[in-house]
């Protein structure tokens, strides 16, 4: 699947809103990607997390790792195409940071790509990066179905989106939806 196959995906499946968003990191935009609308259904989702393996696999991960929630369903089936394992990270104690429970844990060197879902400010991906280092794991790549960043968020390792948008976003003190009294929609996992 190619960039426009992506978000032809997130236009025919109902995933990009339109209206005044609150989103994960905190920010305001006029657009929204639901990517739980692609996930739920499997057929969709297997496709896309296909793809991601195949741009991920000459990496020779050992370990798939993706943030709560949406991170979870993606690392799970890119793990599963790259025939390694996969892991979840999770907010640690006062929704601050990452964390590893369950049991999970890493090796010192072991080859490991970060996948999530949307990328805005890259907040989950540099919060796992962190838990990841801290283990002393080799980061070899971190791949995400979409960076709605338009490549304004950069990492210390091979970044491959399998879409990347340039979707405008604000501070809420900024946004122009506000100023204009829209009302505020806010969707996602992180609750400011």
């Amino acid at each position: 699947m190619n960039q426009q196959q992506i978000l032809q995906l997130f236009k025919e499946s109902g995933a990009l809103l339109t209206g005044h968003f609150k989103l994960t990191s905190g920010r305001h935009s006029d657009v929204y990607y639901e990517k739980f609308t692609l996930l739920k259904n499997p057929a969709v989702a297997t496709r896309l997390c296909q793809t991601m393996a195949e741009k991920l696999a000459p990496l020779g991960a050992q370990t798939v790792v993706g943030p709560t929630t949406g991170g979870i369903i993606i690392a799970y089936d890119v793990a599963r195409y790259l025939g390694v394992e996969s892991i979840y990270a999770e907010p640690g104690d006062g929704g601050s940071g990452r964390v590893f429970k369950r049991g999970f844990s890493l090796e010192r060197g072991q080859k490991v790509v970060i996948v999530d879902d949307v990328l805005t400010t890259g907040r989950s991906i540099f919060e796992v990066i962190d838990l990841v280092k801290g283990y002393g794991a080799q980061i070899v790549g971190i791949g995400e179905l979409l960076d709605r960043s338009g490549g304004a968020v950069s990492f210390d390792y091979p970044f491959l989106p399998l879409a990347s948008v340039n979707a405008v976003s604000w501070e809420p003190e900024k946004c122009p939806l506000c100023a204009k009294g829209e009302p505020l929609t806010q969707r996602g996992s992180r609750q400011f």
